[in-house]
């Protein structure tokens, strides 16, 4: 389980270093996106869900982007955008891990330690997809350990879907208002606020305890991904 955690971590340090050479180097685009997305329009709508998605791997102020969408389109628009970028990060993040992660896990991982992880995921993965989706960083690398385990994309999508939304209206609302960079800050916190009481109702959902004491037995079988 030790080095199933190191590989968590190492993905997580591999999405801080980007963000650390996009902060050296200073890359415009990063730095100011909203120009990038001028005058509204379809092009404005399909840039700014690409820049949404591509924070995936790239330190993209998202939030920025969100409130670019509510002033060029309005609140239903703004929001609808922002919230499908948020999803399309999400599900980049979970094909990455799809991808990459199985044969890596298998190269450095027992089965027992795929076995509990698996466990953990299924238990616990649905709640840090929505819950960790306003959290830089931390939201990449969730989505990526969600693609490398059984979490199915059905389920992924619609957690991605939850914990998205609420900073997608709140961000757009932002924008449309005009109401200044403050605003951004205040709508952090308050998104960070519901993110935090989704996983705190999550956690008394769920119980005290985080995996079953019986592993591996007839009582937790191993399903495919849904």
């Amino acid at each position: 389980m030790t080095r199933w955690l190191l590989l968590v971590f190492g993905c997580w340090l591999a999405f801080l270093a980007v963000f650390l050479v996009a902060e050296v180097f200073a890359v415009p685009l990063l730095e100011d996106p909203a120009s990038w997305l001028p005058g509204g329009g379809v092009l404005a709508g399909v840039a700014g869900v690409g820049l949404l998605t591509a924070d995936v791997v790239l330190p993209v102020p998202s939030s920025l982007v969100m409130v670019v969408h509510g002033a060029l389109f309005g609140v239903v628009i703004g929001a609808a955008l922002s919230l499908l970028g948020g999803m399309g990060s999400a599900l980049a993040g979970y094909g990455l891990g799809r991808v990459g992660g199985p044969p890596l896990l298998r190269s450095v991982c027992s089965e027992a330690e795929r076995d509990r992880a698996d466990l953990l995921v299924r238990r616990w993965g649905l709640l840090a997809v929505a819950a960790t989706r306003p959290v830089p960083l931390l939201a990449e690398t969730v989505a990526v350990v969600a693609g490398a385990s059984c979490l199915g994309p059905v389920r992924t999508t619609v957690a991605a879907a939850a914990g998205s939304l609420p900073g997608a209206v709140l961000y757009s609302v932002a924008g449309s208002l005009d109401v200044g960079a403050p605003s951004g800050l205040v709508v952090f916190a308050v998104v960070s606020a519901i993110a935090a009481s989704l996983w705190a109702l999550g956690l008394r959902r769920h119980g005290s305890h985080v995996v079953p004491p019986a592993l591996g037995s007839a009582e937790t079988p191993r399903t495919p991904p849904r």
